[in-house]
């Protein structure tokens, strides 16, 4: 017997055939004292359709971020009720739960929730009876019980934390794809799927833009010692195992792989003053506003007047809420302009086994070199590199850093 929980995107889910496919799938993979917890996300584009519907109404639907929450977790209601329906009419008993039925537990931050807490009593309640349960992913409730969206492939984390909360024995990621790449193989040629990787260099690849996995979902799996396995809703090859360490031999790869972000935007705060505390006031703001910052890059811009220009990177979708707030406080600090560049993307590489191999980044940089391509920002850690370029180079550089670290 095993307690397995098992995770379908939208693309998975995006229309009624494919919703009765992983029906049958699942079932014909079941033993019969099995365990089944089925995470969804909504079908297809459902949730793109629900923002334009907002944006019908206000060009900046996100400045109400409870009713956004109000709106789009109806999306993955869709999917569980009828991925329910699919199972009974195949003669399995089943029952679908909202996060909130669920038990998970979330903060008041809207549109951007975090798990604080996941009672899975319900679950385990309707496991006992024979039913396989369906919870609608990428969501919970808050205190006062409204509901609180994870973010962007909040799914993901969803599934993790549940199967974590429950002591599953593996969680299984299904999606589009049939495991994770050592980098995007719609973008770079003789891209090469993983039979493991550790929790560490997939917490880095997708933190640095690798869509395959959430980064908090990678975190959570780390937390709770849950194997992941990253697996395609098409096919029956065997996908990613994401675990501590590796279990079997494969060949050694330094770089692991190169993951790439276009949703970037670019601010430089020119002139502010070159004293303590500046750094904090820029940043402090930005967290208390729950935007992330990434790629910061500080430099003395002119010794006699004691100013420095201060370079970082957001999400473009956190854009409009950061602007304000730098805004607001480079006019405080009498800064002389605040910059925003749109056309950038992230380029990274990723690899435990960089740590004691001296040259890796100069390989690198000569590989964007040699392709004609301009570093913008650089910014680095124990296991990875990451490289601000123009976004309309991207392809060029993945592809460049990519041969140059995989070819055979």
């Amino acid at each position: 017997m095993a307690l397995i929980v098992k995770k379908f995107g939208g693309s998975s889910v995006g229309n009624i055939d494919k919703i009765k496919a992983v029906a049958k799938r699942i079932l014909d993979e079941k033993q019969p004292d099995d365990k089944i917890v089925v995470v969804v996300s909504a079908m297809g584009d459902t949730t793109d359709d629900l923002i334009q519907l907002a944006k019908g109404i206000t060009k900046d639907p996100y400045q109400y971020t409870r009713e956004m929450d109000m709106l789009l977790t109806t999306g993955e209601q869709v999917s569980i009720s009828l991925l329910t329906m699919a199972f009974k009419a195949l003669g399995q008993k089943a029952i679908s739960l909202t996060g909130a039925l669920a038990g998970v537990k979330t903060n008041s931050v809207h549109t951007k929730g975090k798990i604080k807490d996941i009672q899975p009593k319900r679950i385990f309640e309707e496991l006992n009876k024979g039913n396989i349960v369906i919870v609608a992913g990428f969501q919970g409730c808050d205190d006062l019980g409204d509901p609180v969206t994870l973010g962007r492939g909040g799914s993901d984390t969803s599934a993790v934390a549940l199967a974590g909360a429950m002591k599953a024995d593996v969680c299984e990621i299904y999606t589009d794809v049939d495991g994770v790449y050592s980098a995007d193989p719609r973008i770079a040629k003789g891209a090469r799927r993983m039979k493991e990787i550790t929790y560490y260099e997939m917490l880095e690849m997708a933190r640095l833009g690798a869509g395959v996995m959430q980064p908090r979902s990678v975190e959570t799996g780390r937390l709770y010692n849950i194997p992941i396995h990253v697996r395609s809703t098409f096919t029956n090859k065997p996908g990613t195992i994401i675990r501590e360490e590796y279990t079997m031999e494969e060949k050694e790869f330094i770089i692991r792989g190169v993951a790439h972000d276009t949703n970037v935007a670019k601010f430089a705060v020119l002139g502010i003053p070159n004293t303590p505390g500046i750094a904090h006031a820029i940043f402090s703001k930005l967290a208390e506003n729950n935007v992330d910052v990434d790629m910061i890059v500080q430099s003395i811009r002119n010794m006699e007047k004691n100013v420095t220009d201060m370079v970082f990177t957001v999400t473009a979708d956190d854009l409009g809420q950061a602007k304000q707030i730098v805004d607001k406080v480079a006019d405080e600090l009498n800064a002389v302009a605040v910059l925003i560049e749109q056309d950038v993307a992230k380029v990274s590489i990723v690899g435990a086994g960089m740590l004691g191999n001296p040259g890796i980044a100069a390989r690198m940089f000569k590989a964007l070199s040699d392709a004609n391509i301009n570093i913008d920002v650089i910014s680095t850690s124990e296991i990875s590199i990451s490289c601000l370029i123009k976004a309309d180079k991207i392809k060029e550089a993945v592809n460049a850093i990519h041969d140059e670290f995989f070819k055979d």
